[in-house]
């Protein structure tokens, strides 16, 4: 195997977007900052946490692009690129690629529900598109469609699909089975991040790192580390907020959570509109018992 794309959390990172709708670039760079002087492994642009689905192409590389410059190489920029048409799809990859990604992050076509065949051939050309390292992202709760083991096996044979971001993870054990050390494996599942990696995974693409960055690379750390414990209790220790944060549909609690607790990073994009008055209540009794001091130390001085 070579060299993982990364180790520990990634975050899925929200679009902050302005007053008129448009993406804030300045609050994004500021977003970008956060996370890198609070523990974040790499970032995820563009991915359905960011709300990917709602832009047009070019603000969709702009987007990208602003991610790529203000991280500057410190850590690795995840893009989401991934399109129920092929040909768009396969573009878009191959923009994404031209502004620097370290790697590409494609989602199953959603609505056409494709044959395992046509899934196949889809990845294909995609990764055929792709200059940077691919990895999967398998949601059929989102998409409606599962990238079987079978289908994988198939996929194993292209040099640069190099990890999966997993959602359904009770395929893992037989996806190992019969593709052995071939693909690298993300926990998709903020609350099954330590039994993914007992089974070798490297680490998480998480919506929960939108808040607790560190916390989420820590939990991960520690169990490369040889800390199961200390993984184990930092998996506890977050269900309750994984539960708040998707009370509703993601990304409208952690939009509604990094607005709250001082970012300003706008409303969601229709179809996707604000929390009910409960789950918003529910949301904030859940975050006052977490320690946010980290949130507010960067927010108040732009240092930890």
């Amino acid at each position: 195997m070579n060299k993982p794309i990364f180790e520990g959390s990634a975050v899925a990172i929200v679009t902050p977007f302005t007053s008129e709708g448009g993406v804030n670039f300045k609050k994004l760079e500021q977003l970008v900052d956060f996370h890198l002087q609070n523990g974040t492994d790499a970032i995820v642009v563009c991915g359905s946490t960011g709300e990917a689905s709602t832009m047009p192409d070019d603000e969709h590389i702009d987007t990208i692009k602003c991610v790529v410059d203000a991280v500057n190489h410190r850590v690795p920029v995840i893009a989401g690129t991934g399109s129920n048409d092929t040909a768009h799809g396969a573009r878009l990859t191959k923009r994404a690629c031209e502004v620097g990604v370290d790697a590409t992050l494609i989602v199953t076509p959603y609505y056409n529900k494709c044959t395992p065949e046509g899934l196949y051939r889809h990845f294909k050309v995609m990764a055929e598109s792709s200059d940077a390292p691919v990895i999967l992202y398998n949601v059929p709760s989102r998409t409606n469609v599962n990238i079987s083991p079978e289908v994988l096996y198939r996929l194993a044979d292209i040099e640069n699909i190099k990890a999966i971001k997993e959602c359904n993870l009770s395929q893992v054990p037989e996806t190992i089975n019969l593709c052995g050390d071939r693909f690298d494996f993300y926990s998709g599942e903020d609350a099954l991040v330590v039994p993914l990696l007992s089974l070798g995974g490297k680490g998480v693409i998480s919506v929960v790192a939108n808040i607790l960055p560190a916390k989420m690379s820590e939990m991960v750390h520690a169990y490369k580390n040889g800390d199961l414990k200390k993984a184990a209790d930092i998996q506890i220790e977050i269900i309750p907020l994984v539960k708040a944060m998707f009370c509703e549909v993601n990304p409208i609690p952690v939009k509604e959570a990094v607005a709250y607790l001082g970012f300003g990073t706008g409303e969601c994009r229709l179809p996707l509109c604000g929390m009910s008055e409960k789950n918003k209540k529910y949301m904030i009794d859940v975050l006052s018992k977490y320690d946010l001091s980290h949130i507010d130390a960067f927010l108040n001085g732009g240092k930890n």
